[in-house]
């Protein structure tokens, strides 16, 4: 038998040079010495992740911390640690329950991130982007995996919800006070997902055919304002392909793009399993693989031996990784403490969450409404309020409260016959549904409950007001459906209709809550309730956020982030997005007919619509709309006056005087849309967001003068013929707008000389015709 070599004498060897030194230790200042000092194994273990390291299912970060997405291999000999990676869209995403021990661990369940987009208010999304970091500080998290920022190309994307909007300019800049916010604790930030990821259908070999104008001013615009802005540390490449080669596997894209034009200082690494070809990732400049597989290990440490991946690419990728490294918490002696605050963290999630919820309907002040009224209140999603998505966006927390159980504990009078009954059918119709689930296709969603006419009647006469929520999930994996999902069911419209009528006929108003992540259709039956209230899926905090709308204690003062078409296939999208795909493995398929043929809109799609994405398109076709973009009813009512603009260098500065002429105090949020002159050379939309800005809380009475901003760089255009940007010479207009299509000040400006701006590299590879 061989006698065993000492480990810690071994290990002492090891970090022993043979002239005596001791093996460098991980700084901020000395990274290249630490890289110098690597073994080839060392380098290839940093960038690939740690979690699949054999062909078990064993998830190793587990034993870190429960929950988390991922972690990096450690090389304690050159001082490099462990750094953790959690999912957090909406929050800290991690396990509460801990094995050998009896104590939870939650986290804060925030507003998704349609609802804070839609609150216009970068100030309050940059709070909870401190707080989320917080949260991911006391559990010991280094790199918060959000937030996610691809743009709502088609209202049916499964992950709109944790997405912001359709337009990049308030996409960016949410996405950018989040940043700022996460990253002010040293907790990292890592926006997701770059790019074009915007649909879950065939997610991980969807090619998405896309021209350089569209990509430039729509889909990699909202990312190149949160690298400029905020300066993430991080980011995250996309499952799918883009013009014929996978993001994570594109040089052009993160290269030339991402590095070299804006400055992205970060590193990239892959979304979880992503891409197809390890080498060509590594020679893109995708530094860091994850999870990780030893596939992964093994291929590129082959690479590297044999000479197709030379030492100089595999160190720029190890070199990344190490940046990364040092710029976290652990790196810098965070001690978890188990412990974050989650009672101040809750009141910031139901401020958010009541200050981004959209009044899209208020008839004879329907709402808010007086806690001595009687309350009728019907819907499944009034008894168990949906609170996120599906998916790595999902928190999970602690005593969500429903609308029926929060309006009761605030003392208003609420009918306990019909909340016991709907209670009840709530309770059955989930444990009818549940085994019904599965995270690959669309959620089944409960069937309500339509009362009968002598109940509603009954119902009508005892009460005074009927709330009615209608709710809807959806998430990763797979995308929604028109019918049951974007269409009301047959018992929603039953429901909607028959107590709106009932109550109606006794004199009685209605109201109706949008329990929802994503847009629905609205345009059947948005008459016949007198009020409606978007309340989207506020998280933890969702039910009081709403009670506070409710019975008037907050104003709403949201807008939407997403236009609501009056039909589904008047969104120009549709004709190229699976809005009734069935699930198919398409690769099954292949394999059993051996044809090669590939689908459309789901092994590939085309994005025929061009910049045509929203309000740019329905600026036209104002008639197909239901709600447009950056709409938004108050309590109050609000005069803009005084606007001005001023041209210092190479940016324009708009002020805007907001008075609150109601009676109410409330918030304002205004929109600033600049409208190029139309040439020969391009179509140009009738207007773009160029920037925003929101009021203080203002007495009735009170005005405030809002400043905003933009630069001559933001009103260019990008030219397919040149692949430059292009500022074109003439008379601009300037709006000042409550929403998309109320304008409220207009001004102009001229532009004397046409500018051409240079980019490095434009990602045209592909001619849309071969696959049509």
């Amino acid at each position: 038998m061989k006698k065993l070599f000492p480990f810690f004498l071994l290990i002492t060897l090891i970090g022993i040079s043979s002239c005596g030194k001791k093996d460098p230790q991980l700084s901020k200042d000395n990274i290249d010495e630490v890289l110098a000092a690597m073994t080839l194994e060392e380098k290839v273990h940093l960038i690939v992740g740690l979690d699949m390291r054999s062909d078990s299912s064993v998830w190793i970060s587990d034993s870190v911390l429960p929950g988390l997405a991922g972690s990096t291999y450690a090389i304690p000999r050159l001082g490099i640690p462990t750094i953790t990676l959690a999912d957090g869209p909406a929050g800290v995403r991690i396990t509460p329950t801990r094995d050998n021990d009896t104590n939870t661990y939650y986290c804060t369940g925030f507003p998704i991130a349609t609802m804070l987009a839609s609150s216009w208010d970068s100030e309050l999304v940059e709070q909870i982007g401190t707080a989320i970091g917080d949260e991911a500080l006391a559990y010991g998290v280094d790199v918060l995996l959000g937030p996610g920022m691809n743009l709502h190309r088609n209202p049916l994307c499964g992950r709109n919800y944790e997405y912001y909007s359709e337009d990049p300019v308030l996409s960016g800049r949410t996405a950018a006070a989040m940043v700022r916010g996460i990253q002010h604790t040293t907790t990292v930030a890592c926006p997701k997902h770059f790019a074009v990821n915007n649909q879950e259908t065939q997610r991980v070999n969807n090619n998405a055919i896309v021209d350089s104008r569209a990509l430039r001013e729509l889909y990699l615009k909202n990312f190149e304002i949160v690298v400029r802005e905020a300066d993430p540390k991080s980011i995250m490449t996309s499952y799918n392909l883009v013009n014929d080669v996978y993001t994570s596997e594109d040089s052009m894209l993160l290269k030339n793009i991402l590095h070299d034009e804006w400055g992205f200082s970060g590193t990239i690494m892959t979304d979880w399993f992503a891409g197809r070809h390890p080498l060509e990732q590594v020679k893109a400049g995708n530094e860091l693989f994850m999870p990780g597989t030893m596939k992964q290990y093994n291929d590129v440490l082959a690479a590297v031996k044999s000479g197709e991946i030379s030492m100089e690419t595999l160190d720029y990728c190890v070199k990344g990784v190490l940046k990364l490294i040092v710029n976290t918490p652990t790196f810098a002696g965070n001690v978890p403490t188990n412990n974050p605050d989650l009672e101040s963290h809750a009141l910031i999630a139901r401020k958010a969450g009541a200050e981004a919820m959209v009044l899209l309907k208020n008839e004879n002040n329907a709402l808010p409404i007086a806690n001595n009224k009687k309350v009728a209140v019907y819907g499944i999603s009034s008894y168990n309020l949906y609170l996120g998505g599906v998916g790595s966006g999902d928190i999970v927390t602690e005593n969500p409260v429903s609308i029926y159980t929060i309006l009761q504990e605030n003392h208003y009078a609420v009918d306990t016959t019909i909340g016991n009954l709907h209670s009840t059918y709530a309770t059955k119709e989930f444990e009818r549904i549940t085994p019904m689930q599965n995270q690959y296709l669309p959620p089944v969603l409960p069937n309500e409950y339509v009362p009968s006419a002598k109940e509603l009647t009954t119902a009508a006469s005892n009460n005074d007001v009927a709330i009615i929520t209608i709710g809807r999930k959806a998430g990763e994996y797979c995308d929604r459906r028109v019918p049951h999902d974007f269409l009301l069911s047959k018992e929603e419209s039953q429901l909607i209709a028959s107590v709106c009528n009932a109550f109606h006929k006794a004199g009685k108003q209605a109201i109706v809550i949008m329990n929802v992540g994503g847009v629905i259709e609205t345009a059947s039956w948005k008459n016949n309730p007198d009020a409606i209230l978007f309340a989207g899926q506020g998280g933890d905090q969702g039910g009081l956020a709403l009670f506070d709308v409710l019975s008037g204690k907050v104003n709403p003062s949201g807008k939407l982030s997403a236009t609501y078409p009056i039909n589904y296939m008047d969104v120009p999208s549709s004709a190229n997005f699976p809005y009734n795909y069935m699930k198919e493995s398409m690769r099954v398929r292949k394999a059993q007919d051996n044809t090669g043929e590939k689908e459309r809109n789901a092994d590939y799609t085309i994005y025929e619509e061009g910049i045509n994405v929203g309000y740019r398109y329905f600026d036209r076709c104002p008639e197909k709309v239901s709600f447009p973009f950056g709409y938004g009813l108050s309590y109050t009512t609000f005069k803009y006056s005084d606007a001005t603009i001023a041209q210092q260098g190479n940016t324009y500065t708009v002020k805007v005087t907001v008075t609150n002429t109601g009676s109410v105090a409330g918030k304002e949020s205004v929109q600033l849309y600049v409208a190029a002159p139309q040439a020969n050379d391009m179509e140009r939309p009738l207007k773009e967001l160029k920037a925003y800005a929101k009021t203080k809380l203002l007495n009735p009475g009170a005005s405030e003068t809002l400043t905003m901003t933009f630069k001559e760089e933001d009103i260019t255009s990008f030219s397919l013929d040149l692949h430059e940007w292009v500022k074109i010479a003439g008379d601009y207009k300037v709006y000042v707008a409550a929403s998309s299509q109320d304008i409220r000040q207009t001004l102009t400006f001229n532009v004397k000389t046409a500018k051409q701006y240079p980019v490095k590299g434009t990602m045209a590879r592909q001619l849309k015709e071969k696959y049509e």
